[in-house]
């Protein structure tokens, strides 16, 4: 920095709260009180405001103390000022969802998109009108979205997220079948080697043919036939309701006490039939992902919330 360039004031707030007080309560004693601190602190603090402001702000008269008229010039500002510093210091206490005008960007599988955007639509019209969502394909998966901002949150099996990334998991979900009415394996007991003699379709944005569902068979010594790899599970769920190819879809465990998963209604809307698969595939987690800047933002704490209420099967509750 030059020597020449002039140096910035020190600014302490805690004097504009002591001055405030001094020149509301007229009282060094009464605004020691307000402060919660000593008469002799107060003293102090009052003359330190003297010699800043160069003017002795309040003055004996009798019994009691005067402002003088630089004292009255400066007491509706200072008062001004400490009601700004107090809305500026004070901890934000949440937004009301009903006057909230923000469109916020969320990141999913086209599955999950299907199943999260009509459960978060009601909420939004029921409880924030004003909020617009708008769903982006996993180009931006593993970070970058969240932290640049393009995406404000991300939903789905989350991996490869930046370190700084807040992750929650929301559902752990098993694998199942889907197959159409009169399916060959709708009909009698599905084993591993009925299971792996069917056509399957895969899901897979970078086209691989294999996943967990091999590596379980290859354990039994069985492999299966995908028929066509395709980017989307939504395709793949059409397919299968068409033809005698086998999709993939994410359900709620055996025996778990919770609603259905959002995420089995696409294939229920097609009448498709889910079926147990009989190999020990590793459980699905569902997640979301959110840069840490908008933990504390009262806006992004109702869509995340919205989300857990709508992966948990309460959005119409």
């Amino acid at each position: 920095m030059n020597s020449t360039d002039p140096v910035a004031p020190v600014v302490d707030a805690n004097l504009a709260v002591a001055l405030d007080a001094l020149l509301s309560e007229q009282s060094v004693t009464r605004a020691a009180a307000r402060m919660r601190t000593s008469p002799a602190a107060m003293s102090r603090t009052l003359g330190r405001l003297r010699r800043i402001l160069q003017d002795p702000l309040l003055v004996r008269a009798g019994q009691s103390m005067v402002p003088t008229p630089r004292a009255l010039a400066l007491r509706e500002e200072t008062a001004a000022v400490v009601r700004r510093l107090g809305v500026l210091l004070t901890p934000a206490t949440g937004v009301d969802p009903a006057v909230l005008h923000r469109t916020f960007g969320l990141q999913a599988a086209d599955l999950v998109g299907a199943a999260l955007a009509p459960g978060l639509l009601t909420l939004a019209g029921r409880e924030a009108p004003g909020i617009s969502l708008r769903f982006r394909a996993e180009e931006l998966e593993a970070g970058p979205g969240l932290r640049d901002g393009r995406v404000d949150l991300e939903v789905g099996a989350i991996e490869h997220v930046d370190p700084e990334t807040r992750v929650e998991e929301l559902v752990t979900l098993r694998m199942t079948a889907a197959v159409r009415p009169g399916h060959p394996l709708a009909e009698g007991r599905v084993t591993p080697a009925r299971f792996a003699a069917a056509e399957h379709v895969a899901v897979s944005r970078r086209g691989r043919f294999d996943g967990p569902v091999d590596t379980a068979l290859a354990e039994h010594g069985l492999s299966r036939r995908v028929a066509v790899v395709l980017p989307g599970h939504l395709a793949a769920l059409s397919l299968a309701a068409r033809t005698d190819v086998v999709a993939l879809v994410p359900a709620v465990p055996d025996g778990a006490d919770r609603a259905p998963c959002p995420l089995t209604e696409q294939a229920s809307v097609l009448g498709l039939r889910l079926l147990d698969i009989p190999l020990a595939l590793p459980p699905v987690s569902i997640g979301m992902a959110w840069h840490p800047r908008h933990t504390a933002d009262g806006a992004h704490h109702w869509l995340r919330a919205a989300v857990r209420r709508v992966l948990g099967g309460r959005a119409s509750a």
